[in-house]
């Protein structure tokens, strides 16, 4: 049953898993240990029971990647966007929006804690001048266990926390709108989606932060992902990505003046 969940899970996520059968790409013993990463990455992905047991965040998802760009004197990180598939899958469609100092940092399939665990690897190790947080579908869907909007908020907080403590200027992503999530088809999120993007402006107004609103480029009449923009109601393909990239782009613009001496502005 174990197994079934997961591979139809990454089914839904465009993922293929590599299950506990498979003998692929083990981690080192448990302990502390300065080379704690598998040998490849190759086959796994956020929810495979390896990357569960051995590296819940998975953090060794970008570490090379971030230590090829901190040890690159010609590299200079704008924007560092973290997220979830719907962020790791934009620079897929999209690869031309991620030059010029902007960098994806999305695992498919995580929550909000796990990008809290990863933040100061992936984002301010970086030291970008701007982060963008979008995350939340998987938290509704209970990706990583029972949860609550209390929970979200809090660690949505928690790396707005650590973006300010840094200098780094925050633009707090809406949670992209969706009707139905193909692999737990039980939740209606529509409403929750609404309720949680509220709580967020009002975030990003009491934090000098930019909110950047994906929800009416890419929204129809029911609250759910238009079915032009993707097809699944919850990953936006490319003419999803090529709605979203302008509101993207202002909001960059936006933090990028706050964080040359502004003031902070909605998207």
């Amino acid at each position: 049953m174990i197994k079934w969940w997961l591979a139809a899970l990454a089914l839904a996520l465009g993922a293929t898993p590599a299950l506990a059968a498979e003998p692929v790409n083990r981690y080192p013993a448990p302990g502390m240990m300065i080379e704690s990463c598998p040998a490849s990455r190759d086959g796994l992905w956020a929810l495979d029971p390896q990357v569960l047991q051995n590296d819940w965040a998975w953090l060794c998802r970008y570490r090379e990647e971030n230590e090829k760009v901190r040890a690159d004197p010609h590299v200079v990180p704008r924007v560092v966007f973290i997220g979830d598939s719907i962020t790791e899958g934009w620079i897929a469609a999209d690869p031309g929006f991620f030059t010029n100092g902007i960098f994806d940092r999305g695992i498919a399939g995580q929550t909000s804690p796990q990008l809290l665990v990863r933040f100061w690897q992936d984002v301010v190790s970086l030291r970008p001048k701007v982060v963008h947080i979008m995350v939340g579908t998987n938290d509704i869907a209970g990706n990583t266990g029972p949860t609550s909007p209390q929970a979200y908020l809090n660690a949505v907080r928690s790396m707005m926390a650590i973006a300010e403590a840094k200098g780094i200027v925050v633009i707090l992503g809406s949670i992209p709108p969706s009707s139905k999530f193909g692999w737990r088809p039980e939740i209606q999120p529509a409403e929750l989606i609404a309720y949680l993007n509220a709580k967020l402006r009002g975030m990003a107004i009491d934090h000098d932060a930019v909110f950047a609103d994906y929800v009416p480029v890419l929204a129809g009449p029911d609250g759910g992902l238009r079915p032009e923009f993707g097809p699944d109601g919850v990953h936006p393909n490319a003419a999803g990505y090529a709605a979203m990239r302008p509101v993207a782009e202002r909001a960059i613009a936006a933090a990028e003046a706050i964080a040359a001496g502004g003031s902070a502005a909605e998207e």
